[in-house]
């Protein structure tokens, strides 16, 4: 079995080290290991969890978060312009990482997003490298006869993955409120997106998720791209394994880059430092938060902070755990009519533990609420909304860009110059909405005979940055992070802006028939002053950060080439979504993916033909 022993590990040599399981580091390891020639160990942190029912049955919407077995739950410093409050970071702590404990949101960015990355100085990471590495991580399966019955679901098969190892389905359970979104969003002048992986998603559509639909079971990076290759020898895993730094050989000349030569790492709960060897790379894919936290602690990072806790500065590389980004949601929660012959189900009904069980004896079948995911999507630009707001929300972006590129570090400004291109284009997406099949806050009270949603108003261009540091050189102390949510006025502006576009649903059909009223905000809060303050008090994060090992030139605060190399060392890498440098409008988990596929590739050609 190439789940390993730490005896099997201890001061044995690998040529690939991954450290961290997650979406994108078992997605490399599983690519790295098709050569059979190559020895790969993936050290993932927390625990296998493999099969494990709370993570592969659908519809339990955040069953493992703030569990120790499943979540490294992290929590931010308190937020001043969220009134002080401290937000949970959630994050898979298992094999498979975060794609253990996602919403199922199979989503995929604009063609505009993706290739603002390459003109930020990274040639090769364009929308047409993007969509060939993504559909080779994906299967697409075609909605069944009776999902059609019911719903039209459109597709474009072309723009679709047929033969990877991450299974995408469209979830059969909430046609009802999809009708009552996406048909009211029509009747708004939006227009509806036949499919929206093809690198336009803007207007109203339906979103596949990643749930095999033989069995109805998540299908994510343990079980795509670990579990079928685990019969293979070169394929190597130790969990229960927290690094604590790579070790680095000495330099022959001041000049030259650092190589790696070894990890360490802390195993269960045991204090002991245990060391493994790499032959050829490190590659750290251990996602935003930690993955910075392991090149500190490495010594690779603003050598201010690395020696105020007494850690050698052995690349001063002042990028690291800067340029944070964040998507945060407010919700906006309704009670649905049920007095018109439509008949509503939603997750609220498992509430009731009859209930609860009634459906999981219908999974068991291939039926029922179980099968359950997200699925109603709109994306807009904000010039599409008609919102007699929208030339002040300008004026207000260009004011705080300026300020931005001002006050920001080195390369920010051609960030900045991104972002407003993309909030003045009238064809690319500003506002998110998502239908998500239950009620979510309910300062007004739920009733348990009635049914309830929640449209979530996100934020996926934010202007704030934010960081993410060490506070000890101790690797079992979380680090500290800082979204600074809201320090830049215009991202609070355009959730404000969000809340009121979706409340200018009431007077259009079938919204205005289909919706009994509005729980949240609700009547209380009608100025845009008093919607400030429920969004500041409501605010959540979406867990999607990016941007802390930002891919960028090194004197624009770069972390990583387009290699992927860490800059100032000769054999180690980043895989995850920390390198995004730019935030995408797009749920995460297809771009942890891609970015796995395509590092590969990138490693595997480094060492074509070498032994």
């Amino acid at each position: 079995m190439p789940i390993l022993s730490l005896q099997e590990v201890v001061q044995k040599s690998f040529d690939y080290i991954v450290i961290g399981g997650g979406t994108a580091g078992l997605a490399l390891a599983g690519r790295l290991s098709e050569e059979p020639t190559v020895s790969v160990l993936v050290l993932e942190a927390g625990q296998a969890n493999l099969d494990d029912p709370k993570i592969v049955m659908p519809a339990q919407f955040g069953q493992t978060f703030g569990n120790p077995q499943y979540d490294w739950a992290f929590n931010t410093v308190k937020q001043k312009h969220t009134n002080n409050k401290i937000h949970l970071w959630s994050r898979g702590k298992a094999l498979g990482g975060t794609s253990t404990m996602n919403f199922y949101c199979w989503s995929k960015p604009t063609k505009t997003d993706i290739d603002a990355i390459e003109r930020l100085g990274n040639p090769g990471w364009n929308w047409t490298e993007f969509i060939k590495y993504s559909r080779k991580s994906e299967s697409f399966h075609l909605p069944a006869q009776e999902q059609l019955d019911v719903y039209p679901h459109t597709y474009n098969p072309n723009f679709r993955g047929l033969s990877g190892p991450i299974h995408t389905s469209l979830a059969p359970q909430f046609h009802t409120i999809d009708k009552l979104m996406q048909e009211t969003l029509v009747n708004k002048g939006i227009k509806p997106v036949e499919d929206p992986y093809g690198g336009d998603i803007s207007g109203g559509w339906i979103a596949s998720a990643n749930i095999d639909p033989k069995g109805w079971k998540r299908s994510y990076s343990a079980s795509g791209y670990l579990q079928p290759n685990l019969h293979r020898p070169n394929l190597n895993v130790l969990t229960d394994a927290l690094v604590a730094r790579i070790v680095f050989e000495d330099k022959l000349t001041p000049a030259a880059d650092r190589t790696a030569s070894a990890v360490e790492f802390l195993f269960g709960d045991g204090s002991a430092i245990h060391t493994v060897k790499a032959n050829r790379e490190v590659i750290v894919s251990a996602g935003t938060i930690n993955s910075p936290k392991v090149l500190e602690l490495s010594g690779i990072g603003q050598s201010q902070i690395l020696s105020s806790f007494g850690l050698e500065t052995l690349v001063d590389l002042p990028g690291v755990g800067e340029n944070v980004q964040e998507h945060v949601w407010s919700p906006v929660s309704f009670e649905l009519d049920d007095t018109r012959g439509v008949l509503h189900q939603t997750l609220d009904l498992l509430k009731n533990p009859d209930t609860a069980a009634k459906h999981l004896a219908l999974y068991a079948e291939g039926k029922g609420l179980f099968r359950s995911c997200i699925s109603s999507f709109s994306f807009l630009p904000i010039q599409s909304c008609d919102l007699p707001d929208t030339p002040s929300l300008i004026a207000l972006a260009e004011k705080e860009a300026e300020a931005a590129k001002a006050q920001g570090s080195a390369g920010m400004g051609e960030q900045v110059d991104i972002w407003l291109e993309i909030l003045k284009n009238k064809k690319e997406p500003d506002f998110e909405i998502v239908a998500l099949p239950c009620v979510k806050i309910a300062l007004a009270p739920a009733e348990p005979s009635k049914h309830y949603f929640t449209l979530l108003a996100l934020l996926n261009h934010p202007l704030s940055r934010g960081t993410i540091h060490i506070q000890s050189k101790d690797p079992r102390v979380h680090p500290e992070i800082d979204p600074r949510y809201f320090e830049r006025q215009i991202d609070l502006e355009i959730i404000l802006q969000e809340i009121k576009y979706i409340r200018s649903w009431k007077e259009t059909e079938p919204w205005k028939s289909g919706i009994v009223r509005e729980m949240d905000p609700g009547p209380k809060y009608q100025t845009d002053d008093e919607l400030r303050e429920y969004i500041r008090n409501s605010l959540n994060t979406t867990w999607h950060t990016v941007g802390s090992c930002s891919m960028l030139p090194r004197e624009k605060q770069g972390v990583v080439d387009p290699q992927l190399k860490v800059y100032g060392t000769s054999n180690v890498r980043v895989v995850d979504i920390s390198i995004i440098p730019l935030h995408i409008a797009a749920h995460t988990q297809t771009s942890a993916y891609a970015i796995g596929e395509k590092a590969a590739n990138i490693i595997k050609a480094t060492f074509s033909g070498k032994n």
